[in-house]
């Protein structure tokens, strides 16, 4: 079962100096040059289409009002345990719904890693730590385009905050913004980001809308009540 998106929360984005002046440029810290420069994973099964996404595992690290961030696609021998310690986390498992031990956030991964190229995990990586979980997926060719609104090429995401030392600062709207930009920077077909949210999780909803997303509308989906935030290329300019 697809996961909601889950404990991104609602605290404002810091603003970064004035005038003119911009963030500072992301500097890839030892600690992400050795994460990045792990041993990649041996080929998997099945053929993988890599333009089906434009490579986020490529992408560079951006600057954010709270350091360097940057996409790292999950390597399971690598990342395994990190992650199934954030499924266990009871405000993490309350939406994502994958407590358990090593096998289970496995059987979740195992699907995407195997298969064409369509969702890719990533640990999101800030300042130089690992902090957090993203999908990014083709939301067209998801089971999502059969229940609500979906257009060719929309990218969806979801998103989960690994530790609770990490929650309640406003990094989930950062991070959001940063990504939805990511998105739509590297991949121009796409007009459209957009995520699913349980509509019961207020703390993601207001993640989102800070981050630049809009409320588009509510479906059903078999396990929940979603609500699809949707961030256009179109007023990205008003942001």
């Amino acid at each position: 079962m697809p996961p909601a998106d889950a404990h991104t929360d609602p605290g404002p984005v810091p603003r970064t100096g004035s005038g003119t002046e911009g963030p500072p440029e992301p500097r890839l810290t030892a600690e992400l040059r050795a994460l990045l420069g792990t041993e990649a994973p041996a080929p998997r099964r099945g053929a993988r289409d890599p333009g089906l996404l434009d490579r986020p595992g490529e992408w560079p690290p951006v600057p954010t009002p709270a350091g360097a961030f940057q996409l790292v696609p999950v390597t399971p021998a690598r990342d395994l345990p990190t992650l199934t310690g954030w499924m266990n986390d009871p405000a993490v498992a309350a939406f994502w719904e994958l407590a358990g031990d090593e096998s289970v956030t496995a059987a979740h991964l195992t699907p995407q890693l195997d298969g064409d190229g369509r969702s890719v995990p990533c640990l999101g990586v800030l300042a130089g730590v690992p902090m957090s979980y993203w999908e990014i997926y083709r939301a067209d060719l998801d089971r999502l385009a059969r229940y609500g609104p979906i257009r060719p090429h929309d990218t969806g995401i979801h998103v989960l905050i690994g530790s609770a030392a990490h929650r309640g600062r406003g990094l989930g709207t950062i991070l959001l913004r940063a990504v939805a930009d990511l998105v739509l920077d590297h991949r121009p077909r796409c007009t459209r980001v957009v995520a699913e949210p349980d509509v019961r999780n207020t703390p993601s909803v207001s993640a989102f809308l800070g981050a630049g997303f809009r409320y588009s509308a509510e479906f059903a989906l078999p396990e929940k009540r979603a609500a699809l935030m949707v961030r256009d290329r179109a007023h990205r300019a008003q942001l």
